[in-house]
């Protein structure tokens, strides 16, 4: 499946993670967006791009977007995940303000 659908901010987490394009994917975030990482919390831009180092580019992750729906406001996308870090399935729920991402919440 492609991000096709998907609000662009949310698009070009993915696209850009795959990518490799630290800039695109921090522009999709709002300046005050949290990252929630299965309860660890990443609040600001700062944060997020340490996250991405961290658990995300730094680690060379790939993210295949395998579904998603809209629920409740937000876009719950189901994912698979493959490289050096963290490997398997889950999903990702973004919340948007505006045409930028408000909060991701990371969970199996």
């Amino acid at each position: 499946m492609t991000t096709d659908g998907l609000p662009q901010a949310v698009a070009d987490f993915f696209e850009a993670t795959n990518a490799d394009d630290r800039d695109r994917f921090l522009a999709a975030f709002a300046d005050d967006a949290v990252l929630d990482d299965w309860g660890h919390l990443y609040a600001g831009k700062d944060a997020i791009a340490g996250w991405n180092e961290t658990d995300n580019m730094g680690v060379s992750s790939h993210i295949d977007v395998t579904g998603f729906e809209q629920r409740d406001g937000s876009y719950v996308v189901s994912i698979q995940v493959t490289g050096n870090g963290y490997n398997g399935g889950g999903s990702m729920t973004f919340t948007l303000d505006g045409d930028r991402i408000a909060r991701v919440v990371i969970a199996g």
